[in-house]
Protein backbone atom coordinates (compact mmCIF):
# COMPACT_ATOMS: atom_id res chain seq x y z
CA UNK A 1 0.00 0.00 0.00
CA UNK A 2 1.35 3.40 -1.08
CA UNK A 3 1.94 5.58 2.04
CA UNK A 4 0.25 8.56 0.57
CA UNK A 5 -3.31 6.78 0.98
CA UNK A 6 -2.76 5.08 4.41
CA UNK A 7 -4.78 7.26 7.05
CA UNK A 8 -3.06 7.63 10.18
CA UNK A 9 -5.46 7.93 13.22
CA UNK A 10 -3.54 9.69 16.66
CA UNK A 11 -4.13 11.51 19.75
CA UNK A 12 -1.50 14.06 19.76
CA UNK A 13 0.20 15.96 17.36
CA UNK A 14 3.82 14.78 19.35
CA UNK A 15 2.64 10.92 17.94
CA UNK A 16 1.51 12.49 14.54
CA UNK A 17 5.27 13.84 14.43
CA UNK A 18 6.81 10.18 14.65
CA UNK A 19 4.95 9.41 11.74
CA UNK A 20 6.21 9.16 7.51
CA UNK A 21 5.64 12.57 6.09
CA UNK A 22 3.68 11.23 3.41
CA UNK A 23 0.78 9.57 5.05
CA UNK A 24 -1.94 11.64 5.94
CA UNK A 25 -3.24 12.27 9.27
CA UNK A 26 -6.30 12.87 11.70
CA UNK A 27 -5.24 14.01 15.32
CA UNK A 28 -8.13 13.06 17.41
CA UNK A 29 -6.73 15.40 20.49
CA UNK A 30 -7.87 12.96 23.17
CA UNK A 31 -11.41 12.96 22.18
CA UNK A 32 -12.73 9.94 20.41
CA UNK A 33 -16.62 11.55 19.49
CA UNK A 34 -14.48 14.76 17.84
CA UNK A 35 -12.66 11.59 15.87
CA UNK A 36 -15.93 9.95 14.54
CA UNK A 37 -16.69 13.18 13.41
CA UNK A 38 -13.38 13.95 11.71
CA UNK A 39 -13.62 10.19 9.97
CA UNK A 40 -16.46 11.17 8.31
CA UNK A 41 -14.19 13.96 6.64
CA UNK A 42 -11.49 11.55 5.77
CA UNK A 43 -10.91 11.56 1.88
CA UNK A 44 -12.16 8.97 -0.76
CA UNK A 45 -8.96 6.46 -2.44
CA UNK A 46 -7.17 5.01 0.83
CA UNK A 47 -6.24 1.61 0.86
CA UNK A 48 -5.98 1.40 4.49
CA UNK A 49 -6.24 2.77 8.27
CA UNK A 50 -3.33 2.52 10.60
CA UNK A 51 -4.16 3.37 14.39
CA UNK A 52 -1.01 4.87 16.37
CA UNK A 53 0.42 6.19 19.26
CA UNK A 54 0.46 5.47 23.11
CA UNK A 55 -2.06 3.69 25.03
CA UNK A 56 -2.32 2.50 28.62
CA UNK A 57 -1.47 -1.31 29.50
CA UNK A 58 -3.66 -3.81 30.49
CA UNK A 59 -1.90 -7.03 30.36
CA UNK A 60 0.15 -6.98 33.80
CA UNK A 61 3.76 -8.30 31.81
CA UNK A 62 4.17 -5.34 29.78
CA UNK A 63 6.30 -2.53 30.86
CA UNK A 64 6.41 0.97 29.68
CA UNK A 65 7.40 1.11 26.14
CA UNK A 66 6.52 -2.12 24.87
CA UNK A 67 5.06 -1.85 21.58
CA UNK A 68 1.75 -4.30 20.67
CA UNK A 69 0.03 -4.21 17.57
CA UNK A 70 -3.89 -5.22 17.52
CA UNK A 71 -4.81 -8.24 15.81
CA UNK A 72 -8.70 -7.54 17.14
CA UNK A 73 -10.34 -4.50 18.39
CA UNK A 74 -13.15 -4.14 21.17
CA UNK A 75 -15.57 -1.41 22.29
CA UNK A 76 -18.55 -0.67 23.36
CA UNK A 77 -19.72 0.04 20.02
CA UNK A 78 -18.35 -3.81 18.68
CA UNK A 79 -15.72 -5.62 17.97
CA UNK A 80 -13.98 -5.49 14.76
CA UNK A 81 -10.78 -7.65 13.12
CA UNK A 82 -7.25 -6.08 12.04
CA UNK A 83 -6.20 -6.87 8.51
CA UNK A 84 -3.97 -9.84 10.13
CA UNK A 85 -1.40 -10.10 7.35
CA UNK A 86 -0.36 -6.40 8.03
CA UNK A 87 -0.55 -7.42 11.86
CA UNK A 88 2.14 -9.58 11.32
CA UNK A 89 4.13 -7.57 9.45
CA UNK A 90 4.53 -4.44 11.55
CA UNK A 91 4.52 -7.25 14.73
CA UNK A 92 7.68 -8.76 13.15
CA UNK A 93 9.46 -5.50 11.40
CA UNK A 94 8.57 -3.34 14.78
CA UNK A 95 9.30 -6.19 17.01
CA UNK A 96 5.93 -5.98 18.86
CA UNK A 97 3.85 -8.25 20.47
CA UNK A 98 -0.28 -9.05 18.92
CA UNK A 99 -3.36 -8.88 20.59
CA UNK A 100 -6.46 -7.50 21.54
CA UNK A 101 -6.70 -3.46 22.05
CA UNK A 102 -9.02 -2.29 23.63
CA UNK A 103 -11.68 0.79 23.07
CA UNK A 104 -12.46 3.25 25.68
CA UNK A 105 -14.40 6.31 25.82
CA UNK A 106 -12.40 8.62 28.12
CA UNK A 107 -9.18 7.91 29.98
CA UNK A 108 -9.16 4.38 31.86
CA UNK A 109 -6.53 5.82 35.30
CA UNK A 110 -7.09 3.59 38.11
CA UNK A 111 -5.43 -0.03 38.14
CA UNK A 112 -9.18 -1.30 39.61
CA UNK A 113 -10.74 -0.23 36.13
CA UNK A 114 -7.94 -1.76 34.15
CA UNK A 115 -8.26 -5.19 35.58
CA UNK A 116 -11.95 -4.77 34.77
CA UNK A 117 -11.65 -3.92 31.30
CA UNK A 118 -8.98 -6.68 30.82
CA UNK A 119 -11.44 -8.97 32.62
CA UNK A 120 -14.23 -8.14 30.39
CA UNK A 121 -12.09 -7.62 26.58
CA UNK A 122 -8.91 -9.93 26.84
CA UNK A 123 -7.15 -6.44 25.70
CA UNK A 124 -3.63 -6.25 26.30
CA UNK A 125 -4.03 -2.09 26.29
CA UNK A 126 -6.33 0.62 25.85
CA UNK A 127 -6.32 4.10 23.93
CA UNK A 128 -9.26 6.57 22.74
CA UNK A 129 -8.35 6.35 19.32
CA UNK A 130 -8.23 2.28 17.70
CA UNK A 131 -12.40 1.56 18.33
CA UNK A 132 -13.00 4.41 16.42
CA UNK A 133 -10.19 4.21 13.30
CA UNK A 134 -11.56 0.36 13.61
CA UNK A 135 -15.24 1.09 12.75
CA UNK A 136 -14.64 3.50 10.06
CA UNK A 137 -12.08 1.18 8.33
CA UNK A 138 -14.96 -1.62 8.26
CA UNK A 139 -17.70 0.83 7.16
CA UNK A 140 -15.06 1.63 4.20
CA UNK A 141 -13.98 -1.72 3.52
CA UNK A 142 -10.39 -0.71 4.26
CA UNK A 143 -7.52 -2.88 5.49
CA UNK A 144 -6.88 -2.13 9.27
CA UNK A 145 -4.07 -1.52 11.61
CA UNK A 146 -3.39 -1.07 15.35
CA UNK A 147 0.37 -0.02 16.53
CA UNK A 148 0.38 1.33 20.48
CA UNK A 149 3.04 1.81 22.56
CA UNK A 150 2.88 1.10 26.61
CA UNK A 151 2.61 4.31 28.34
CA UNK A 152 1.58 3.56 31.59
CA UNK A 153 1.21 0.27 32.78
CA UNK A 154 -1.99 -2.24 34.19
CA UNK A 155 -0.90 -1.55 37.51
CA UNK A 156 -0.18 2.75 37.39
CA UNK A 157 -2.33 5.65 37.99
CA UNK A 158 -3.35 8.05 35.71
CA UNK A 159 -3.90 11.63 37.59
CA UNK A 160 -6.76 13.21 36.26
CA UNK A 161 -4.79 16.16 35.85
CA UNK A 162 -3.43 13.78 32.84
CA UNK A 163 -6.52 12.77 31.77
CA UNK A 164 -7.20 17.28 30.37
CA UNK A 165 -3.73 17.51 28.96
CA UNK A 166 -4.92 18.06 25.41
CA UNK A 167 -6.02 20.97 23.69
CA UNK A 168 -8.73 19.52 20.29
CA UNK A 169 -5.88 19.73 18.13
CA UNK A 170 -3.56 17.40 20.07
CA UNK A 171 -1.31 20.33 21.62
CA UNK A 172 -0.17 20.26 25.26
CA UNK A 173 -3.14 22.10 27.37
CA UNK A 174 -0.92 23.84 30.07
CA UNK A 175 -3.39 25.97 31.08
CA UNK A 176 -6.00 22.85 31.62
CA UNK A 177 -3.05 20.87 33.65
CA UNK A 178 -1.93 24.34 35.89
CA UNK A 179 -5.94 24.47 36.98
CA UNK A 180 -6.27 20.61 37.42
CA UNK A 181 -3.12 20.67 39.78
CA UNK A 182 -4.02 23.74 41.63
CA UNK A 183 -7.06 21.55 42.69
CA UNK A 184 -4.84 18.36 43.52
CA UNK A 185 -1.18 19.88 43.97
CA UNK A 186 -0.38 16.00 45.65
CA UNK A 187 -1.28 14.60 41.89
CA UNK A 188 2.08 16.91 40.84
CA UNK A 189 4.90 13.88 41.55
CA UNK A 190 2.52 11.25 39.57
CA UNK A 191 2.04 13.77 36.92
CA UNK A 192 5.44 13.63 36.07
CA UNK A 193 6.10 10.35 35.91
CA UNK A 194 3.02 9.97 33.79
CA UNK A 195 5.23 12.57 31.21
CA UNK A 196 8.61 10.58 31.72
CA UNK A 197 6.67 7.35 31.03
CA UNK A 198 5.17 8.93 27.56
CA UNK A 199 8.43 10.10 26.08
CA UNK A 200 9.69 6.91 26.56
CA UNK A 201 6.51 5.05 24.73
CA UNK A 202 7.28 7.89 22.28
CA UNK A 203 10.78 7.16 22.03
CA UNK A 204 9.71 3.41 21.26
CA UNK A 205 7.16 4.24 18.56
CA UNK A 206 9.74 6.33 16.75
CA UNK A 207 12.22 3.74 16.89
CA UNK A 208 9.89 1.22 14.63
CA UNK A 209 9.57 4.13 12.28
CA UNK A 210 11.85 2.27 9.76
CA UNK A 211 9.52 -1.20 10.28
CA UNK A 212 6.31 0.61 10.02
CA UNK A 213 7.05 1.91 6.52
CA UNK A 214 8.72 -1.39 6.23
CA UNK A 215 5.62 -3.26 6.80
CA UNK A 216 3.24 -0.68 5.27
CA UNK A 217 4.78 -1.13 1.84
CA UNK A 218 5.73 -4.81 1.90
Amino acid sequence: MPLSSILAVVGMRSEAALLPKEMPVIVSGGDPVRLRLLLRQAPEGLTGVLSFGIAGGLDPSLTCGDLVVATRVRGAAGAWSADLAWAAQLAGRCGARLGMVAGAPAVVGEPARKRLLRAATGAMVVDLETEAAAAFAASRRLPFAALRAVADTAEEVLPHAAAVGLTPDGRPAAGRVALALLRQPRELPALLTVAKRSRVALQALGGARDGLRQACVA
